[in-house]
């Protein structure tokens, strides 16, 4: 499960960079419902659309791996 909340983090850098999401969608060549389908899922995804908005923005993508609470040790 991915953490983060892409539809505000998207909308900030969006923000940030003075684009709307539709020019940012013409940016990497998909429509505008696209994205806006794509940042408001309930569930966490990051596909190279994604990773293409993002790159548009300015910004790298960093996973860190998180060991969870209470995990058993190996």
């Amino acid at each position: 499960m991915i953490k983060n909340n892409l539809e505000i983090d998207v909308k900030v850098k969006c923000l940030e960079e003075g684009v709307t999401q539709a020019q940012l969608a013409q940016m990497v060549g998909t429509s505008a419902p696209y994205v806006s389908r794509l940042i408001n899922k309930k569930e966490g995804i990051i596909n190279r659309v994604f990773v293409d908005m993002l790159d548009k923005l300015g910004y790298d993508i960093q996973l860190v791996y998180v060991k969870k609470k209470g995990a058993a040790e190996k």
